[in-house]
């Protein structure tokens, strides 16, 4: 990167500041007029911003103010910034020394934002804005091209992306954009034609349908209305009336939020410890047995399935280990020899025969 091309890229930030200043102290007048504009301009001597260059440079320096007052004119800054870059360029094409003057670039895929906001100028009935448009066009300060800046070949230049200022962006809003002029219009017609057809099929028939009643007279202004009052509260909580109700309830939702968070882990807790989960076969004999009656866990619950489990071989074994060791300890001390050696049971009996019948 050679020297011209660095200093370039110093100025191209230094005209940056010097246009937000410019259009930050605009935007403070909230006001769209030219006549604000051009005392604020008159007061800042931005005009003196073209002093002191070379003979060489004043075409290029020129095109680098154009370009950078250019992204002002465009979305997704708010309506009245959007107005100051019009008036900057429009006070800097006529102020310029470079001759000819230096063009305005605009880009093809430009060109239906920019005669979208003149017709939203027009509408608002802005004069000046609209006039002072028309006179741009008028001197031929647009020139129409591919690409919004100008392509050099086999000219590899890496310029730092600007990054766009928070303050004069507008903020985004689904309505205002869903619900426009247009589709106001489109969408009265279509109701008037509905509302006619209504009306016909309920005067030919003998008993009227009550949908017939359910036709809204004021759908159009209402939906409208609707969004203008948005856009009101909206326009008033950016400038700070609905910082305080927030602020001021701010200590209350955290202890609501503190309280809620501790509930819900309460719960999961009571969830998890209450229920034990099922262990797999061949792991039942270590399943931990839950006491659902303790405090702990709350009230029981009736289970739905009981479960029976049979007690082991060796658990068999000691109990009948326990009960003879008990009839033990009932029995005499002093026994005799014979009485371990033979059982007093019955004499056995002998199987009868069976009488077998001669045929």
């Amino acid at each position: 990167m050679g020297p011209p091309v660095r200093e370039m890229n110093d100025c191209r930030k230094a005209v940056k500041e010097d246009c937000e200043q410019l259009l930050s102290r605009y935007k403070k007048t909230d006001s769209v007029r030219f006549q604000v504009f051009c005392n604020i301009w008159k007061e800042s001597k931005f005009e003196q911003i073209f002093y002191g260059t070379l003979q060489h440079e004043k075409r290029r320096f020129s095109r680098l103010l154009l370009e950078t007052a250019y992204n002002y004119f465009l979305p997704p800054f708010s309506f009245q910034i959007r107005v100051g870059g019009l008036y900057l360029l429009y006070s800097l094409f006529h102020c310029q020394n470079a001759s000819p003057p230096e063009q305005i670039r605009v880009a093809l895929k430009d060109w239906e934002d920019v005669k979208k906001f003149e017709k939203d100028a027009l509408n608002a009935k802005h004069s000046d804005v609209v006039f002072i448009f028309k006179q741009l066009t008028f001197h031929k300060a647009f020139h129409f091209t591919a690409m919004p800046t100008l392509l050099k070949f086999d000219k590899k230049r890496k310029f730092e992306g600007s990054v766009l200022s928070e303050e004069f962006m507008e903020r985004a809003s689904r309505p205002q954009e869903l619900i426009n002029i247009e589709l106001l219009e489109e969408l009265s017609n279509v109701h008037d034609i509905y509302e006619k057809m209504k009306v016909s099929v309920a005067s030919a028939s003998e008993q009227p349908p009550s949908s017939v009643d359910l036709i809204r007279k004021d759908l159009v202004p209402q939906l409208r209305g609707t969004v203008m009052d948005f856009y009101k509260w909206q326009q008033r909580r950016k400038e700070g009336g609905g910082d305080e109700d927030e602020d001021s309830g701010e200590g209350t939702s955290s202890q609501q939020d503190c309280s809620r968070r501790a509930n819900l882990v309460a719960s999961i807790k009571s969830k998890a410890y209450g229920t034990a989960a099922e262990a797999s076969k061949s792991r039942r004999h270590r399943q931990v047995q839950v006491d659902f009656t303790s405090s702990v866990f709350g009230p029981a619950k009736p289970p739905g399935r009981i479960r029976i489990v049979k007690p082991s071989l060796k658990a068999r074994t000691n109990e009948s280990l326990d009960i003879t060791s008990d009839l033990s300890e009932d029995a005499p001390t002093s026994t005799h020899t014979s009485v371990l050696t033979t059982l007093d049971s019955a004499p056995e009996e002998k199987p009868k025969q069976q009488r077998r019948f001669k045929l």
